[in-house]
């Protein structure tokens, strides 16, 4: 009842008019960004951060949660129409979402994409709810030691799941806790890792990391691939809905990929392109229609886009509950919630019950939203791909600058974001993963901060701090995620299966 009674609040607060309005700019901009390729959820939040400071944060978070959802909604446009995923969470859509528009059944497509990404949001935040108010319950419970290793599982599942590699992912993960312990030590006072420079010494900003990595490397990307780039659209014919049978095939791939893209998203550093790689593979599985995949089957656009829309709901899981980031989206929202001087978790429900709630009942509206504008307009957001290419990226690096400056009014921040940049393109462009990265800016900081805090209640001993119960059962599942890769290659490999190296090989989103 109690449960009940706190998301009637937050739709007291959700449905007044100005948070309807930040909901609708939310979803909006996020389906925008969703068809657009190459930009993300967590891109624009970090260019919409700077010019947010002054609104209210009910608000702000309001109209973050709506991009973060929309973006998931609008990647499949592209995917299904383009075959260019909007979002690296689409990729999976495109294998059989393309192969049904070249076959005149683009609307079927887009019909079982939008009503599954509706019906998989609402099952999420159901799950959100729930799970969240469980996790804050026991996370009072929680010491620093406890905390240390739950941020170590988020390190080593972004770590082992996020790369074409091991190596790779374990490169991206420690120059991110390396850019995130640049500065001041807080608890001795020494400088770190700024080699004398004095404009370092505040450390860099996950906003400048988020823009540096996510904005201006797909800027480079772009001019550096301009040549290359040749985009064919297919039209779409008929009715954007489906036929009887279509819809049939289709409810049950969404509810599976609801509870699997749900409970991977909720686990630290999996993100939602894992969980669409492991619907794909199930739905093949347990498909009449296995002959169709790859050629076009409906349950391989339905439980997809269910799974990847789904983890979003998932990521917010350990965000509200833990304060701890499970995806590079998720990660900026932290940063977000510093900003306005809030740390989420346990004690976040009790401070600011307005906010919490408020942000999980505005997200049941977004999904209502999404669905109105998904399914009657798709025209509408398909015409944004005429949007000259020259123009958008000139248009996000003049935001970034601005957005960038407006932080500190710190010239000198435009010069870390030009540099993180050019290492987010050369990440990129020799295949090393930028999700770890901006997770280990992020939690970085934390990490050190509670492992100290942890020596100081066990007077330095290591060994006792590490195998406390909690903390050692916890290890342990940190140590099962940096096994897991090379245990599932070696089972494919003995069985033959290439499909279970490409869920090893793809990025957290």
């Amino acid at each position: 009842m109690e449960l009940i009674n706190s998301l009637l609040g937050g739709f007291a607060t959700a449905l007044t008019p100005a948070n309807l309005l930040y909901a609708g700019i939310g979803v909006l901009l996020g389906t925008a960004i969703g068809v657009l390729p190459g930009i993300g959820p967590a891109l624009t939040i970090s260019l919409l951060l700077p010019l947010t400071f002054k609104l209210d944060p009910v608000g702000a978070f309001i109209m973050f949660g709506g991009i973060y959802y929309g973006a998931m909604y609008g990647g499949s446009t592209t995917s299904i129409l383009v075959n260019a995923p909007g979002e690296s969470a689409s990729v999976v859509t495109a294998l059989d979402g393309y192969q049904m528009a070249k076959k005149g059944r683009a609307g079927a497509a887009l019909a079982t994409s939008a009503i599954g990404s509706f019906v998989a949001g609402t099952l999420a935040t159901i799950g959100l709810m729930v799970f969240a108010t469980i996790l804050v319950e026991q996370a009072v419970k929680l010491g620093p030691p406890e905390l240390f290793a739950i941020m170590i599982v988020a390190l080593s599942a972004v770590t082992s799941l996020s790369g074409t590699s091991v190596p790779k992912s374990v490169f991206a993960t420690l120059l991110g806790l390396g850019l995130g312990l640049i500065g001041l030590d807080n608890q001795t006072g020494q400088l770190r890792l700024t080699y004398g420079i004095n404009e370092l010494e505040e450390g860099i900003d996950v906003v400048l990391g988020a823009i540096g990595l996510f904005a201006l490397s797909e800027v480079f990307w772009y001019a550096a691939t301009l040549r290359s780039q040749d985009e064919h659209r297919e039209t779409i014919k008929g009715p954007v809905w489906m036929t009887r049978n279509e819809f049939r095939r289709s409810v049950p791939s969404w509810l599976r990929g609801s509870g699997i893209g749900f409970f991977i998203g909720a686990l630290p550093g999996a993100g939602a392109t894992i969980a669409s790689f492991i619907s794909y593979a199930i739905e093949k599985r347990v498909s009449k229609h296995r002959a169709e995949f790859g050629k076009g089957a409906i349950e391989g656009v339905a439980g997809p886009e269910a799974a990847n829309n789904a983890a979003a709901g998932g990521h917010l899981v350990p965000l509200l509950g833990l304060g701890i980031p499970g995806s590079g989206t998720t990660a900026v929202m932290l940063a977000a919630f510093q900003i306005y001087g809030l740390q989420p978790g346990p004690l976040l429900f009790n401070t600011r019950p307005d906010l919490v709630w408020g942000l999980i009942a505005s997200l049941y509206i977004a999904n209502v939203m999404l669905l109105v504008l998904n399914l009657p307009l798709v025209g509408i957001w398909v015409k944004l791909l005429d949007i000259p290419k020259p123009l958008l990226f000139a248009g996000i690096t003049v935001i970034s600058a601005i957005g960038v400056y407006s932080l500190n009014r710190n010239a000198f921040d435009l010069v870390v974001v030009f540099v993180l940049g050019v290492i987010g393109f050369l990440m990129k462009r020799y295949d090393y993963p930028l999700g770890p990265v901006i997770l280990g800016i992020v939690l970085g900081p934390l990490i050190d901060n509670n492992l100290r805090r942890g020596m100081i209640m066990t007077d330095g001993n290591i060994v006792a701090m590490l195998t406390r119960p909690a903390t050692a059962v916890i290890l342990g599942i940190a140590l099962v995620f940096l096994v897991l890769p090379f245990a599932i290659r070696l089972y494919g490999r003995a069985r033959g299966r290439t499909d279970l190296a490409m869920l090893t090989e793809t990025e957290v989103g």
